[in-house]
């Protein structure tokens, strides 16, 4: 286990830390650098983002395993090499949806590789959660892609990657020792486990840092354990102010959203 605590300097007596999920998402095309460009702007504590492996191995930062949701297209991402995917619109459907927030600037966006977003962080101070989306059983092959790119990084320190395939901890373990990784915990997982408590064995055992919990899972009881060994607890996705004051109570260090320009706001009061 990584004995230093990313969140240690990082943290703020008001708490807790703001993630912009997929970049500020809530005004810009996520998973873009536009988006991560904002983040950084809205002087947001982290960032958040998605990556996949493209037709040519390269890490590609997108969430969906499709195209359809935000290039409007058909076709796996798999499907599509990097460079291919770096010709595709995927922030006009952000101008179509979200019509107040639209920007003209946003039709140019396309899929960045994750070599990309980490130029785009360059000098950024905050934290940075990598999730690795997983399908087809290629993690060995995601992992590795992706720890080839961010072990050459001046900013590895503040990378936190994150996973619900929890194979992708020990993985990335073995290409980086150091790393910080967190378990990710979506409710489905309740279908599976008998009680709450077991998600933090669960993490233990793979060998993660810290935990990202969808919101409906967090409570009291699970968070003060996870307290007590020492696990960092992240909440997603979470756009409701009234939150601030709940992870307050219960210790919880980090919070993503969507909108971190609105989260930041309510926490300076």
């Amino acid at each position: 286990m990584v004995k230093n605590n990313l969140f240690a300097g990082k943290e703020i007596s008001c708490g807790p830390l703001i993630i912009a999920h997929r970049g500020a998402s809530a005004h810009a095309p996520e998973n873009t650098l536009a988006a991560l460009q904002m983040a950084v702007e809205t002087q947001a504590d982290g960032v958040e983002f998605d990556v996949r492996l493209a037709k040519d191995g390269v890490p590609v930062v997108i969430h969906d395993e499709t195209l359809a949701r935000t290039a409007l297209r058909k076709g796996k991402i798999a499907d599509f090499t990097s460079v291919e995917l770096g010709k595709i619109d995927v922030g006009s459907w952000f101008n179509t949806k979200y019509s107040k927030r639209a920007n003209s600037a946003f039709g140019r966006e396309t899929i960045p590789t994750l070599a990309q977003a980490m130029q785009q962080l360059h000098g950024f101070g905050g934290l940075i959660y990598i999730e690795l989306k997983v399908c087809d059983g290629v993690f060995r092959e995601l992992s590795e892609a992706v720890c080839g790119i961010i072990n050459k990084s001046p900013i590895l320190p503040q990378i936190i990657v994150k996973s619900f395939k929890l194979a992708v901890i020990p993985e990335v373990r073995n290409h980086i020792p150091d790393i910080q990784t967190a378990a990710l915990f979506e409710p489905t997982i309740l279908d599976y486990l008998r009680r709450r408590r077991h998600i933090i064995a669960r993490a233990r055992e793979c060998g993660a840092d810290q935990i990202s919990l969808h919101r409906s899972l967090i409570t009291p009881k699970l968070a003060s354990l996870a307290s007590e060994l020492q696990m960092p607890v992240t909440v997603w996705t979470v756009d409701d102010p009234a939150w601030l004051k709940r992870c307050r109570k219960l210790g919880i260090k980090a919070l993503i959203t969507n909108d971190p320009v609105k989260m930041l706001n309510a926490r300076r009061f």
